[in-house]
C-alpha cells in the first residue's frame, strides 16, 4: 500500500482557466485539462500514443512566463497557472492552422476525408474563414502501390501518428519521416514503395489515425472513410499490462 504522505507528494495543484484543480506530478497539462472536459486544441496529441508537441496548436499561457508551452508535453507544476483561452492564443491557432492548409493540397471537395477531417473541423471550430498566406500547392508522389491503402503526401500534416502508432503500439516501425521543410513526407521501409514492405502487418492502425486523407483506404467512398480509433487506449492499456 502506497504511504499516505507519499500519495500527497505526488499531488499537485494547479490553476486552469480561474479553476483551481490537483492532479497527479507526473501529468501534462492537456491530460489534466481533459479529465477536467476543458478542451484544448491539438491535430498530433491522440490518447494511446505518445506526446511529441508537433501540432503546436495546444500551446498556453502560463503565468509568468512570455513564451507559450505546449499543453501535452508540459508536465504540471504546484501552483501553475494557466490559461487555455486567450486572445493570444486563438490567434496563434489561427496562424498555424493557416500554414497548415497552405503547406499542401488541403482541397476539401475532391478529398476522401471531406467531412471526416479533423484538419477541416479545427479550422471550423477556430472561425478560420481565410487562409492569410500563399498557397504553395507541393507535388509529392502519391503512393498507391499497397493493396490496401494509398499514402498521399501532398495532405500529410506531419503529425507523426501514423509513424508512433506503428512503432509503439503495432510494434512494427515500418513507417518514418523523409527530407525536411516542404519535402518532408512519411515513407515506408526507407523509401521503398509501401507495397513491396516486407514487414508491413497491414494492420491499418496508420489509416485510422491519421487526422487528414494523407493515409486512407482503398475501396471506399468518402462517407465511408470514417476513422475507428476505439482500439488505442485499450491496446495501449494491454501492451502497458504485459
Amino acid at each position: 500500500m502506497i504511504d499516505a504522505n507519499v500519495q500527497r507528494a505526488r499531488t499537485k495543484t494547479l490553476t486552469i482557466n480561474d479553476q483551481a484543480f490537483s492532479a497527479r506530478s507526473d501529468q501534462t497539462i492537456l491530460q489534466v485539462a481533459r479529465e477536467n472536459n476543458i478542451d484544448i486544441p491539438t491535430l498530433c496529441a491522440i490518447e494511446g500514443l505518445s506526446d511529441i508537441g508537433a501540432c503546436r496548436l495546444c500551446l498556453v499561457e502560463i503565468a509568468g512566463q512570455r513564451e507559450l508551452k505546449p499543453a501535452c508535453t508540459t508536465r504540471i507544476k504546484d501552483g501553475m497557472v494557466v490559461s487555455t483561452d486567450t486572445e493570444r492564443l486563438r490567434k496563434h491557432r489561427k496562424t498555424i492552422l493557416s500554414f497548415l492548409f497552405a503547406e499542401r493540397n488541403h482541397i476539401c471537395s475532391v478529398c476522401v476525408s471531406n467531412a471526416h477531417c479533423e484538419l477541416q473541423k479545427m479550422g471550423a471550430k477556430v472561425g478560420l474563414t481565410h487562409v492569410e498566406v500563399p498557397y504553395l500547392y507541393p507535388k509529392l508522389q502519391v503512393d498507391a502501390s499497397h493493396r490496401r491503402f494509398i499514402n498521399d503526401p501532398n495532405r500529410c500534416i506531419l503529425c507523426l501518428r501514423c509513424v508512433r502508432v506503428c512503432d509503439e503500439i503495432e510494434g512494427a516501425h515500418i513507417l518514418d519521416v523523409f527530407a525536411r521543410g516542404l519535402e518532408a513526407r512519411i515513407i515506408a521501409e526507407m523509401g521503398r514503395p509501401w507495397g513491396e514492405s516486407e514487414n508491413c502487418t497491414e494492420c491499418g492502425k496508420c489509416v485510422q489515425v491519421c487526422p487528414t486523407g494523407a493515409l486512407n483506404e482503398k475501396g471506399l467512398s468518402v462517407a465511408e472513410q470514417h476513422k475507428r480509433r476505439g482500439f488505442l487506449p485499450y491496446l495501449t492499456t494491454m501492451k502497458r499490462g504485459r
